[in-house]
């Protein structure tokens, strides 16, 4: 299972979040760490802020950060929100019907209890557990940077 790129970006902006101690972050201080599209981002953020994962404030002053604490947000909640659906195989698509084998395989029960623990292992882990305190987190999320931005 491969997640989307809004997902993988959505876990971005969610990390970087959680690591800026003061003030808003915008999306363009996020698309330029990470160095990815800004128009996609924007989508990404408005996702986000729908999903009531993260506050956007507008105007000049604007930006955004969590709706709530990092230890609060399921890693498996955002991906569930994020992704467009679990369709792991053609045949979950029940709109789309084109499997002749379809109506006897059973694949497909076994690849839902696969998609099912996948999201559970998700469920396990919080925002907080994406990124581990260390030396490496220090260089990669300088303090001093992202309390100043």
């Amino acid at each position: 299972m491969q997640l989307t790129l809004h997902t993988d970006f959505a876990l971005r902006v969610l990390i970087f979040l959680s690591q800026k101690r003061e003030g808003l972050a915008t999306i363009t201080e996020i698309a330029d760490f990470y160095q990815i599209s800004r128009n996609h981002l924007v989508k990404v953020v408005h996702h986000l802020a729908g999903s009531g994962f993260i506050k956007t404030t507008r105007g000049k002053h604007g930006g955004m950060e969590l709706a709530r604490v990092p230890e609060l947000i399921s890693i498996g909640d955002v991906v569930r929100h994020m992704e467009p659906n679990f369709d792991i195989v053609e045949c979950f698509d029940t709109s789309n019907p084109s499997c002749v084998v379809s109506p006897a395989c059973a694949l497909k029960s076994v690849l839902y209890q696969a998609g099912n623990e996948f999201l559970g292992v998700l469920d396990r882990f919080t925002l907080a557990d994406a990124l581990e305190p260390s030396e490496a987190t220090s260089q990669i999320f300088p303090l001093e940077q992202l309390l100043n931005r």
